[in-house]
């Protein structure tokens, strides 16, 4: 076949705590988030991408993975990730 075996995209649940400070600071970029593009996002859809474009600017982590020989998991990402939306006006 041409497609490939899709890749496993059942999520992992993750339970973390997280400082008061970082805390509210996830809460302010939520809001901003909300104002920017006019509609409100839980952080539990946030974080994710967070993380995941935290883990894919990582040049000294991707470097690390391919001398170990990890598979980056971004490479199946690529396809399915959004292309940022840009607020209504802005140029």
């Amino acid at each position: 076949m041409k497609l490939a075996k899709l890749p496993d995209r059942n999520p992992v649940r993750l339970t973390i705590a997280v400082m008061p400070d970082l805390n509210a600071d996830l809460l302010a970029y939520a809001e901003a988030y909300r104002a920017t593009y006019g509609e409100a996002a839980s952080l539990a859809d946030l974080i994710p991408e967070m993380l995941r474009g935290y883990l894919d600017s990582d040049r000294d982590f991707a470097k690390a993975r391919k001398t170990l020989g990890q598979p980056s998991s971004g490479d199946n990402a690529e396809a399915s990730k959004s292309k940022p939306r840009s607020p209504e006006g802005a140029s």
